[in-house]
């Protein structure tokens, strides 16, 4: 006998079926990752003569004493933590914290064996599709770039020589448009340093922070090729005020400079530099060698910038060489100051296959005094591992 089905039920049946069915999965929620990193260096130097710094040396010392020496350090080994979240405020975000050992050396019989924790760079970064916002600490947007070396790590190869790096805390926007080729308009806020130092513990303003005016930067870049390891070359003009008593009565003193910067890659071989022209700049890291005032209290200006090259074409190795000058205005150097730092460099790095990576490096310096030339020379052997 044949069966009837009511109509209803073909007509509500797939309304059952599905009300039956199992709901679909939810697809996962972006999820944030973090992530640790790090570079175990040791560092193994002799240089000929007397330095700034023995182990990282910026310029020659105006000393004509014996006083080659040879060393060892640990303190450029640097750590990093990283939080990305693909899904923060419509875009997405990512927070960076590198610190090394680089803050000095305790008071003890082991010396240089003491390090102090030191935070380099801190900034978090919110990127949308054509703008991003940075905020923390982080080289001056004019200056971003710096060389390659594992002998100088602490402070970046060619500081007081052409390089602006100093890591400053600050506020930045870009807006990047483009694909192939791109157009981006920065602009960063930055808090006033003058570049003179602190005590060891309690701080106090210094003459830019008594202008009660933060610094103001800007930078034009033009890039090409793809976006993980672009072309590119940019100009930039930096503006700030600090406040000196000596001047027409507690006046204020600009602080400028314009920047051009370029990394260019073609085949194996990575050329990078970096160029300015400015007055009061040590507070961005060694303009004018680390002078900002002219013998009588107005700016001291200066010109200068730096260059390198570097090939990769062999297997698992890298060489390169550079040079960097800081070139102040003589009339302005006041007696007994540096009238020009030029640091010139060659170096090797070995990254075998693994964690391992090994270096040498070859730097002579010489700077020039109101009193004469003085030059020294260091060879540096690095070795270390990454994790």
């Amino acid at each position: 006998m044949r069966r009837f089905v009511p109509l209803a039920a073909l007509l509500l049946a797939p309304a059952l079926a599905a009300q039956n069915a199992p709901a679909p999965a939810t697809p996962p929620a972006p999820e944030r990752t973090i992530q640790f990193s790090g570079l175990v260096l040791v560092n193994g130097f002799f240089a000929n003569a007397r330095v700034n710094n023995s182990d990282v040396p910026q310029l020659a010392l105006a000393d004509t004493s014996d006083a080659a020496a040879s060393g060892g350090t640990i303190r450029q080994t640097r750590l990093g933590v990283l939080l990305t979240d693909p899904a923060v405020l419509g875009g997405s975000f990512s927070g960076e914290l590198d610190v090394d050992f680089f803050g000095g050396q305790q008071p003890s019989s082991g010396g240089r064996t003491f390090p102090l924790l030191r935070v380099r760079r801190a900034v978090g970064t919110l990127q949308w599709k054509h703008s991003q916002f940075l905020f923390g600490q982080e080289s001056p947007l004019v200056a971003e770039r710096s060389p390659r070396s594992l002998a100088s790590v602490g402070f970046p190869d060619f500081a007081g020589a052409g390089n602006l790096w100093l890591w400053t805390p600050q506020a930045r926007f870009s807006f990047e448009t483009g694909y192939s080729l791109r157009l981006a308009l920065q602009g960063a806020v930055l808090a006033p340093i003058s570049g003179t130092p602190q005590t060891t513990f309690t701080t106090q303003p210094d003459s830019a922070e008594r202008s009660r005016r933060p610094s103001l930067e800007g930078r034009l870049r033009f890039g090409w090729g793809p976006a993980d390891d672009p072309n590119e070359i940019a100009i930039g003009g930096h503006l700030g005020w600090s406040r000196s008593d000596s001047v027409g009565g507690d006046s204020l003193i600009d602080s400028r400079a314009i920047t051009a910067d370029a990394r260019v890659a073609f085949g194996p071989f990575e050329i990078i530099g970096e160029f300015f022209n400015g007055q009061a700049i040590a507070g961005l890291g060694g303009g004018g060698i680390g002078q900002n005032l002219a013998a009588g209290g107005d700016a001291l200006r200066s010109q200068g910038g730096w260059a390198q090259i570097n090939f990769s074409g062999l297997r698992h190795v890298i060489i390169g060489a550079g040079c960097g000058v800081d070139d102040p205005d003589d009339r302005d150097v006041p007696a007994g100051g540096r009238l020009q730092n030029v640091v010139c460099e060659g170096h090797f790095e070995w990254r075998p296959p693994g964690p391992l990576v090994f270096g040498s490096e070859y730097r002579r310096f010489t700077t020039r005094y109101t009193s004469g030339d003085f030059s020294a020379s260091q060879i540096n052997l690095a070795a270390g591992y990454r994790f």
